[in-house]
């Protein structure tokens, strides 16, 4: 696996502390981008939090996410939580350290009390002594929130009290991309009152063992969820049960449960599970197994192999102004592209991390990870070997037919409607759930003369 070593520079640690005006909750921001550039500990709120105990226990949550692995547990390395400031709202992100669970908290505008919350992404530090001061917070008095330096004007003369180094491996950046464009597919499949989603729950396996890893199959009726033993119409996958388990922090608070997925087509999907909470929302995404990770998905491909959505990414790029609502037809009309390709211009802008998709809104909204805008490109092994094949001719195009010569085997690629189909043993195997295989990606390449090799890229 390709990794690499992210710097985290605090200016001290994050606190949780008590004072005369009640607790504060301090939570130092590393280096980040907000609409004045890159700072190198961006300030996006200070104010209080509606439901001190709420926010605490969903953070922990958070933090739980970005600790785990979930499947072939080996020594964790964690990537602290990531936070966004979009104006009304503060969102908190993690992804598990196996690629398989997307977390998120989004504290909304009616759970902070404060000055107008800013503009940016960064991450921020929460280490184990603030975990187990969270875990203590009981009661609902006061607490004050404070989302970056306590002071505007940071010295940095000294250099950073707080320097961690994390391990990055690149199937985390693309996961993050792969999981927002899963969701964007999703619908809302069920939403249980707050007892029906404590009972639902809290009947779920807690451990790893080999009877929960698999997928299960869930069927609304009425305000419960029933399991079914197969994928029938209706019916919403639960890949990897156990590994909703930090929802329990938050389950007491609870007062919605909503479950969102695609249309069951027999086969094992990822799905969202959304525990709405008082002013705050707290959301597991799960990849289709949980032996397998949202990196390998595949979604993001078609948007990734023409020039034109570069171009178009670039141009979308420059309208983006940290929305918390991103709507397509708004970026459609003020930059001239059909909507369609503001749609995969916003898929490849999500594959370096700028892009998000909150499914309680039904819209995309604006951040920037720390990623370099290529990276997911350069790395991802289908993409890579697709490019080659272009590249080296072996693509042979007749109409609706292509060739594709790849080691001692010559493929067959079939177009219809816009879709491709292969005779490979990757399209056999998942019928493009995954995606396209590489000689499908290679022939569109060829079709739209997108041969530009990597290293111009």
């Amino acid at each position: 696996m390709t990794r690499s070593v992210q710097a985290l520079a605090y200016s001290r640690p994050s606190v949780l502390k008590s004072s005369q005006a009640g607790q504060l909750l301090g939570l130092e921001t590393a280096g980040g981008l907000t609409p004045r550039g890159a700072e190198p500990h961006p300030r996006f709120f200070e104010g209080f939090l509606t439901s001190p105990r709420i926010a605490a226990r969903g953070l922990l949550a958070v933090a739980d996410v970005a600790a785990a692995r979930y499947y072939q547990r080996t020594l964790l390395s964690s990537l602290d939580p990531v936070v966004t400031g979009n104006g009304d709202r503060l969102r908190f992100e993690s992804f598990s350290g196996c690629c398989g669970v997307y977390a998120r908290l989004d504290v909304l505008r009616e759970g902070l009390d404060g000055a107008e919350t800013g503009h940016g992404t960064t991450n921020v530090n929460v280490n184990n002594s603030l975990r187990e001061a969270l875990s203590r917070i009981a009661g609902d008095d006061p607490l004050h929130l404070r989302v970056g330096p306590q002071e505007m004007a940071v010295t940095t003369l000294d250099g950073p009290v707080v320097e961690k180094k994390v391990p990055l491996p690149d199937r985390w950046l693309r996961g993050f991309a792969e999981a927002q464009v899963a969701s964007a597919a999703f619908d809302l499949r069920a939403e249980l009152p707050a007892a029906e989603a404590v009972r639902f729950l809290r009947s779920l396996p807690r451990s790893s063992g080999s009877a929960s890893r698999g997928a299960q199959w869930v069927l609304p009726a009425g305000k419960t969820l029933r399991p079914t033993t197969r994928p029938t119409a209706g019916a919403v996958c639960l890949p990897g049960p156990q590994r909703l388990v930090s929802l329990q922090r938050v389950l007491r608070h609870a007062t919605v449960l909503r479950v969102y997925g695609p249309v069951a087509d027999g086969a094992d999907t990822a799905s969202a599970w959304e525990v709405v909470l008082p002013g705050m929302r707290l959301t597991l995404t799960l990849s289709p197994e949980a032996s397998r990770g949202f990196s390998g998905e595949g979604g993001v491909l078609e948007a990734l192999v023409t020039d034109d959505a570069a171009a178009d990414a670039e141009l979308i790029s420059v309208l983006l102004a940290w929305e918390p609502r991103i709507e397509p037809a708004d970026l459609a009309e003020q930059s001239g592209l059909p909507v369609e390709r503001v749609r995969a211009a916003l898929v490849r802008l999500g594959t370096a991390g700028r892009v998000g998709y909150d499914l309680a809104d039904a819209a995309y909204f604006h951040r920037e990870l720390p990623y370099d805008a290529d990276r997911a490109e350069r790395h991802n092994p289908r993409l890579v070997a697709a490019r080659q094949l272009a590249e080296c001719g072996s693509v042979v195009l007749d109409g609706d037919l292509a060739a594709v010569a790849s080691g001692d085997h010559s493929y067959q690629v079939r177009e219809r409607a816009g879709a491709l189909s292969c005779t490979c043993q990757w399209w056999a195997d998942y019928r493009g759930r995954r995606g396209p295989c590489k000689h499908a990606l290679a022939v569109r390449m060829t079709r739209q003369g997108a041969t530009v090799t990597a290293g111009a890229r």
